[in-house]
């Protein structure tokens, strides 16, 4: 099909490449220098160059696909970072590598550049979601991290993926394991912390209880510690129960809370360190399904981990 274009006042006097890179921006140059060459692209009836200066009243002539003529919608998600530290993927989930400080999903303060936003963007790009397909399924996140924590955050593609995970996550079928740098040194390397736990809406923070209580839900928090200097340790912990701010608090109950912590933390350790920000990262997780997965059966047994943390190193602090 053939189309024309006329060449107006606020377009004369620019290069014929220059014009069409900033009028068709899904076209790739090397293919736009194509149609010019074979004459796909004709500038008043004739061949022309590249290089060729327009006027006004020039006629351009199209035999092109009419993709290129179809403006690109702007999607909110196109305005996120395209950095996106993917540490596993496949057809049915993203295992992505959250850096601490980028916050997984919008909110007041938070709504052009959130972690979900990335996943939709890095997906419309690769051509794996198009939100014109009304009936096309939205990739989501499964899992959340707090903002001043990194780690691993599972986002699955699929429906069945989603509904999967989120399953396993909730029967615990999903062991998530942190690294944590904290204060001093535990008496012991290996250690089943079991307590109670109760949350201060008006502050935003959680108590640790040795009793149950009305409101109290139980903790279980499995730590060992595999390095220590100057005064820091660096501990693996792995949650059988997950609660709001439980590795924080439940650490901070025994005496040793997060290098880095604001709300449960040595202040002054913090400050000796220059460190703003609690130091954990949910580093690894291991899929052990008990009950059936579906499409994602074949993640059973298996085990990812982020090698390198903020903080630590092949089990040995960096700081």
């Amino acid at each position: 099909m053939m189309r024309t274009l006329t060449i107006e006042k606020n377009d004369a006097g620019q290069r014929l490449d220059k014009f069409l890179s900033k009028k068709f921006k899904t076209m790739p140059p090397s293919l736009m220098y194509k149609y010019i060459r074979t004459k796909y692209i004709k500038l008043n009836g004739k061949k022309t160059t590249p290089e060729t200066f327009l006027n006004e009243g020039d006629v351009l002539t199209f035999y092109i696909k009419d993709e290129f003529f179809k403006e690109k919608k702007s999607y909110e998600f196109l305005k996120a970072s395209k950095n996106l530290d993917i540490l596993y993927e496949d057809e049915n989930i993203i295992l992505i590598d959250k850096k601490i400080g980028v916050i997984v999903h919008q909110d007041a303060r938070f709504d052009t550049d959130t972690l979900n936003l990335r996943v939709l963007r890095y997906l419309y790009e690769k051509g794996e979601y198009n939100p014109e397909n009304k009936s096309s399924f939205t990739p989501a996140l499964c899992n959340r991290i707090d903002r001043n924590t990194g780690g691993i955050v599972i986002a699955a593609k699929t429906a069945e993926a989603l509904r999967v995970i989120n399953q396993k996550i909730r029967d615990r079928e999903i062991e998530k394991y942190y690294l944590c740098a904290v204060k001093g040194k535990p008496k012991k390397t290996h250690d089943i912390l079991k307590d109670y736990i109760i949350k201060d809406e008006s502050t935003n923070t959680v108590h640790v209880l040795k009793e149950a209580k009305e409101g109290a839900k139980e903790i279980v928090t499995e730590y060992t510690v595999s390095d220590t200097k100057d005064g820091v340790s660096l501990c693996e912990v792995l949650l059988h129960t997950g609660r709001t701010h439980q590795i924080r608090a439940h650490m901070a109950s025994i005496g040793h809370p997060l290098l880095g912590d604001e709300k449960y933390g040595d202040k002054a350790l913090n400050r000796r360190y220059g460190i703003k920000r609690q130091q954990l990262y949910s580093y690894k997780i291991r899929f052990v399904f008990t009950t059936d997965a579906g499409a994602l059966a074949y993640l059973n047994g298996k085990e990812f981990e982020v090698k390198e943390v903020p903080f630590a190193k092949n089990g040995k602090l960096k700081i």
